[in-house]
């Protein structure tokens, strides 16, 4: 199948790359010259702007920063709409705001262009494994039709329903990831502060209730001091400050999603915005004055 795909960063280069091992034909397009050469190299061939991209693909794959590089690469000038034909379906795989898929998507249908928002969790690592979980919204029969090709990226795929409520699901997922790694810093910080030792801490925990894939994901990162960025930090406010205006226009509160999100914000006045999220034990680890390591 011949694809667009446009937005080659920390995750859409390693999709981009797996789609084109499953032999499918990909016109890409991005503002890293090496990300878009290492992929070119794979077989795939680059175009300029997302114009470019529409004319030459009935179905296009973004995976993109946030709300305004979708909506500017979707509807803005050289973008997807200004060539596409009635019938071109787009897959925004990028984190953004569900008020905004559903507008995209709206002005996107006004042109005859479909839409579904189909976000991914899993970072960096199961990008490249092709193992992400996909959560998708938009009409049932998209789903249907391109659910084989979703899998080539991916461990699990998932319809959730309408349009936006991929992004929904995605913004419920960013939420329980952070607060388990607050949750897992703090406790691991009261280890090491009052004297045991926070990797049989986890150790002894990570079998009970307490256990979770954020645990036993972040905890070994954490101990050995690895914070190079599987999902980072400025990426993951991001997300939460979706979250909140999400929250904020339906009238939902997420007063423990505030407080993670300042802990961030605070870690990134403190520089650390580009390491991994479980960076966040350096917010409790400045505070206790302590090292939580093994």
């Amino acid at each position: 199948m011949k694809i667009g795909f446009i937005g080659l960063g920390i995750m859409g280069k390693p999709m981009s790359l797996n789609l084109i091992k499953a032999g499918h034909e990909l016109v890409v397009c991005d503002f890293s010259e090496a990300a878009v050469n290492e992929v070119v190299a794979k077989g795939a061939r680059a175009v300029e702007n997302g114009a470019a991209v529409a004319n030459e693909c009935d179905l296009i794959i973004t995976m993109l920063p946030n709300s305004p590089h979708v909506r500017s690469v979707a509807l803005g000038g050289n973008g997807i709409s200004d060539t596409a034909k009635p019938g071109t379906v787009l897959i925004d795989m990028s984190s953004i705001d569900p008020v905004e898929s559903k507008a995209i998507g709206a002005k996107l249908l006004e042109k005859g262009i479909e839409m579904l928002d189909a976000p991914v969790s899993g970072g960096e690592p199961k990008a490249i494994d092709g193992t992400l979980s996909v959560m998708v919204g938009g009409k049932k029969e998209l789903f249907d039709k391109y659910y084989d090709l979703l899998m080539v990226m991916a461990g699990t795929v998932v319809y959730v329903g309408d349009l936006g409520a991929g992004n929904i699901a995605k913004l419920a997922n960013q939420i329980i990831v952070g607060l388990n790694i607050a949750a897992m810093s703090e406790a691991l910080t009261l280890a090491k502060k009052a004297g045991a030792d926070p990797e049989l801490v986890y150790k002894a925990i990570r079998g009970g209730l307490a256990g979770s894939t954020v645990l036993d994901a972040k905890a070994p990162m954490v101990l050995e001091r690895r914070f190079n960025p599987g999902f980072r930090i400025e990426l993951h406010i991001k997300d939460l400050n979706n979250a909140l205006n999400a929250g904020h226009s339906v009238s939902s509160p997420l007063p423990l999603t505030s407080q993670v999100m300042e802990m961030m914000q605070a870690l990134k006045a403190d520089g650390h915005e580009k390491e991994d999220h479980c960076s966040i034990v350096k917010y409790y680890e400045k505070m206790a004055n302590v090292i939580v390591e093994k």
